[in-house]
């Protein structure tokens, strides 16, 4: 086995990044230079009392998500080490779907998500969100302001998710609230993950004994075989990533085009494709900004870093999103597939052409209903939820004229 150098040894004693704190919500990029100072892994910690190496340099990421023999995604050995109250369990806790899965187990419960999303027609999702926006506005609408965080972008996921996994529109604000409380990592965590459990075990329960045209029926009767707890954890990974990552992809696009003027006139003339708006938050202010957790199997020298067996190894998405923006010639590639936020290697993101989809959408069908969306604070003024793994909104108040999607001429 191999031991770690002098150098190796003295990052190890480095004072980690601490990501929990609220400083790293309301601005992360001093974070993010902290930790490149480190050089390509960082040095961090989730939570206080729980450490972390985190990758911020795209060379040693793709290297990191393509080595399946010196790492895994399986958690347990960490497990170990945390107390039971961690508040950041409820996103990391081993779970047998393909998050937390190599080899084998992975490829059959990848191949069965899969399978199953490739049952959802495109022109089919593309109605639910519409029919989503179309509930959401008729509430909206007539006020003349909202906040877009809390009255759309969040109950929108809830209410098109659902739909895909089953579910009526009245259960949609329990699944906001239990997920909410969930990817914070705060004292409600734990809190979030078993409201949010509960709310996935009732429905398995009332698939398997009855089926219907949805994601979970076709999960349980997947050629795989998987058995009703299986599906129960595939159907918690993909509601819990379905949900929150393309809110807060959708808020954050919506924050920037709301701040800059031109550009928005851009996007509702047709003139330029809302599809670029979505990218350039991919690109620089992906909602996901720290996860790609692996493991090493072994203790291992990785970039320059002694990394430890048991110990997280997390990428900065949010740190590699900057890194790609200072470079020369950033803002002509805003269109490209160069970033990471889709992750890559065998545990890509598998559905990312259906979140393309409901995110494009839902801003084009938003923004033909209220075209003269306003921003009432600044976007250096708007605040962001704590916690280490995402970069997202408290609130995105806006205003507008008065309208409702049933007003002669204000269907688009």
């Amino acid at each position: 086995m191999t031991h770690p150098s002098p150098a190796e040894q003295a990052f190890s004693l480095a004072a980690p990044v601490r990501l929990w704190e609220d400083g790293f919500a309301r601005a992360p990029h001093p974070y993010y230079a902290a930790l490149r100072a480190h050089g390509p892994v960082g040095w961090a910690e989730l939570a206080p009392g729980v450490p972390a190496y985190v990758v911020t340099d795209r060379r040693a990421a793709l290297d990191l998500l393509h080595d399946t023999e010196t790492f895994s995604h399986d958690p347990r050995p960490w497990e170990a080490t945390v107390p039971d109250d961690s508040p950041v369990l409820g996103m990391m806790r081993w779970r047998p779907n393909t998050l937390f899965a190599d080899g084998g187990a992975h490829l059959r419960y990848r191949t069965s998500l899969i399978d199953a999303f490739d049952l959802v027609e495109p022109h089919d999702l593309r109605a639910r969100v519409h029919r989503a926006v179309h509930l959401l506005v008729s509430r909206i609408g007539p006020r003349g302001e909202a906040d877009l965080v809390g009255e759309f972008t969040r109950p929108l996921m809830a209410l098109v998710f659902n739909s895909l996994f089953g579910l009526p529109d009245s259960a949609s604000d329990r699944l906001n609230a239990a997920l909410g409380k969930l990817i914070e990592g705060g004292a409600q965590a734990a809190q979030g993950e078993a409201e949010f459990g509960g709310y996935v075990l009732e429905l398995i329960a009332a698939k398997t004994e009855r089926r219907g045209d949805d994601l979970p029926s076709w999960l349980l009767d997947h050629p795989a075989g998987l058995t009703p707890e299986e599906v129960t954890w595939q159907v918690f990974l993909t509601l819990g990533a379905g949900h929150e990552p393309t809110a807060n992809l959708v808020s954050n696009a919506l924050s920037r085009i709301l701040g800059n003027p031109a550009y928005y006139s851009t996007l509702t003339s047709g003139a330029r494709p809302v599809t670029d708006a979505v990218l350039e938050v991919l690109h620089h202010e992906t909602p996901l900004a720290n996860y790609g957790i692996h493991y090493a199997r072994t203790p291992v020298t990785f970039h320059g870093a002694w990394i430890r067996a048991a110990v997280p190894v997390v990428i900065s998405y949010g740190a590699l999103a900057e890194a790609a923006e200072r470079e020369p010639g950033a803002s002509r590639h805003r269109s490209d597939a160069s970033h990471l936020s889709w992750s890559a290697g065998p545990h890509a993101c598998p559905v990312k052409q259906h979140t393309l989809l409901i995110a494009t959408e839902a801003i084009e069908r938003l923004t033909q209903w209220l075209p003269d969306l306003e921003p009432v604070l600044p976007r250096e003024r708007l605040t962001w939820r704590p916690g280490p793994f995402h970069r997202s909104l408290t609130a995105l108040p806006v205003r507008f004229s008065p309208r409702t999607p049933d007003q002669p001429g204000g269907r688009p």
